[in-house]
């Protein structure tokens, strides 16, 4: 039995109840701090269109210096001809300077976000009900403004771990075909990331409809994200004589026809001790699907079922879909070009160069040209599920969530732990947050998270940081 499904049964022992929420009226003052911080890092714009992650890296240094961190234990790093995507690293020292350190990290960078699409203003912080909503709200903002409110407070009640905890809020997670922080400073700074395990967002906690956690998961893999551009040129010519041979018709019968697609399921270890695990939570109807699944892939009838939840879909097959289009230059023209962005999200052990083969054959027109948008990233091994990280998850987890069980997850999309890891960084996903079924809005309109959720993960995340960072 290999390491993942041993610790993935382990991982199933019950953990309990949720803990309340403080009431919104009646934030203890480091509460009202912290939902200080993380409304300003959340209300800093980061898109690439017109924000910047220095600023916001700034800002965030200056409350870790206003915690007692000396200049000299706190960077910011751009490149010279990015100057907006700034990164930050600040370091608490631990006493064993042999033990390699604990690295967090967490990106800054925010989705692009219409003010005209959306119901509130996306980069204004907004409690509403039980949720906070804003761009970045969830991803990844949470998660940052924790792991920096968590150094601020290890700095203020004296804390000296065994090891070193390094601070990387970093930029260009979510545009890394044009710029990754990451990348950039592990091929220019390898040392500001130097560590030798690493934190980061990959897997959450679920919620069910009514709110009540069903399983923390923790990230037992990801899936390759990989652009791809198709591109069809046409003479053109004025619009009143048309002719069937239109570059934005031929074009959209090709991205029809990989948007109806179904690429093969693959059931990998990491995604079948998930569906083992949260295959005791769900209904007799969805249990014996995800059981019937896993034993025979090609069942019809057990697929309708697992598919109609969008994460399962994605978490057993490799997925491709269209994201933008750019077509025609004129009104009152032919079009002369038509492009378009496939997205994919790649399962584990897949070559990037084959599904595009695979789109060629999909799109079925050879006069559409098929390109990678950039090169492939790095593919890295998913490192072990071992005792090391999975106890303490389990510990602290069992005192805030009582009979909840920790699952591990692939996670669907793709996160800077491909990098590090690449790198020789084992990197787990872990954040002690837990979202809705829906997805929470992230990467869509109206972002959301809930109160609760975050309140709990900054417990979850000061917690169990501080036993990683005092293991031998």
């Amino acid at each position: 039995m290999s390491v993942l499904r041993l610790t993935a049964a382990t991982a199933l022992l019950a953990l309990g109840a949720a803990s309340a929420a403080p009431a919104q009226d009646a934030l203890s003052p480091d509460l009202v701090r912290f939902k200080g911080l993380y409304k300003e890092l959340v209300e800093t714009n980061t898109t690439l269109s017109s924000g910047s992650c220095t600023l916001a890296a700034e800002r965030m240094a200056a409350r870790l210096k206003a915690a007692g961190y000396p200049d000299s234990d706190i960077q910011i790093i751009a490149p010279k001809d990015r100057p907006k995507d700034g990164n930050l690293i600040a370091v608490l020292h631990g006493k064993d300077p042999k033990a390699k350190p604990l690295l967090l990290l967490a990106h800054i960078d925010v989705v692009e976000a219409k003010r005209e699409d959306w119901e509130r203003d996306p980069f204004t912080l907004i409690e509403e009900g039980d949720y906070f909503y804003a761009r970045g709200a969830s991803d990844d903002k949470a998660m940052a403004a924790i792991f920096t409110d968590s150094m601020v407070r290890y700095r203020e009640e004296g804390f000296k771990p065994r090891r070193d905890i390094k601070l990387a809020l970093t930029c260009g997670e979510e545009t890394a075909d044009t710029f990754n922080g990451v990348d950039f400073l592990l091929k220019t700074h390898p040392e500001a990331l130097a560590a030798g395990m690493a934190l980061n967002e990959g897997a959450g906690g679920r919620l069910d409809e009514t709110g009540k956690p069903q399983f923390l998961g923790i990230q037992a893999g990801e899936k390759i994200y990989q652009d791809y551009t198709l591109e069809i040129t046409n003479p053109g010519g004025h619009s009143s004589r048309p002719y069937k041979d239109n570059a934005i018709v031929r074009l959209s019968k090709a991205l029809t026809n990989i948007g109806g697609y179904d690429f093969p399921i693959a059931i990998n270890p990491s995604v079948r001790a998930n569906f083992e695990g949260v295959a005791k939570l769900e209904s007799p109807e969805v249990a014996a699907a995800l059981t019937a699944i896993l034993a025979d892939p090609g069942d019809a009838a057990a697929e309708a079922i697992v598919t109609k939840d969008r994460g399962r879909n994605s978490m057993m097959r490799t997925t491709c879909v269209p994201t933008m289009v750019t077509a025609g230059h004129a009104p009152n023209a032919l079009p002369q070009r038509a492009t378009a962005n496939v997205n994919c999200r790649i399962l584990p052990g897949n070559d990037p160069r084959q599904v595009l083969k695979d789109l060629e054959r999909i799109a079925a027109d050879p006069g559409i040209k098929i390109t990678l948008a950039a090169e492939p990233s790095a593919v890295a091994v998913t490192p072990p599920l071992t005792p090391q990280v999975l106890q303490p998850a389990l510990k602290v987890a069992g005192e805030i969530w009582p009979g909840v069980p920790v699952i591990p997850t692939m996670t669907t999309g793709a996160t800077d732990g491909r990098y590090t890891t690449a790198a020789g960084i084992p990197t787990d996903g872990l954040s002690g947050i837990f979202g809705d079924p829906d997805g929470n809005g992230t990467h869509g309109l109206n972002e959301r998270l809930r109160v609760k959720s975050l309140y709990d993960g900054r417990r979850f995340l000061y917690e169990v940081v501080k036993i990683y960072a005092n293991q031998k």
